[in-house]
């Protein structure tokens, strides 16, 4: 099986997908960030294909960066500037070939995450 990446965003606040969510993907190796993939969510709360799709997928360390501020604002979750979460990154490895799931919860004062399926 060749690696890939998925992820999924739910608005427990509103109990609800989180939809027009953007997330960027990152890789980090050797000290450097490097920029692999910006989505934006659909309607159900996930990107409309894997973030990472296995013709891209190489084991190593990963973040992912969600622009929860801009969603909060654009859904009226927002308190007084500057807002609690802004962007919620997430740093995690792929040690090996396999598909791998990073949801977020997210509300406008906490978020929770974990490798799902």
């Amino acid at each position: 099986m060749t690696g890939y990446l998925t992820t999924h965003v739910l608005d427990t606040a509103r109990g609800c997908p989180a939809d027009g969510l953007r997330i960027v993907l990152y890789r980090h190796h050797d000290g450097t960030r490097t920029q692999l993939a910006e989505k934006t969510t659909n309607e159900d709360g996930r990107t409309d294909a894997p973030i990472l799709p296995q013709d891209q997928f190489e084991p190593g360390s990963y973040e992912l960066e969600f622009h929860a501020g801009d969603y909060l604002r654009a859904t009226g979750q927002h308190g007084p500037e500057p807002l609690f979460l802004d962007i919620v990154p997430i740093r995690f490895g792929m040690p090996e070939a396999d598909h791998y799931h990073v949801p977020l919860l997210l509300s406008p004062y906490g978020f929770s995450t974990y490798r799902g399926s």
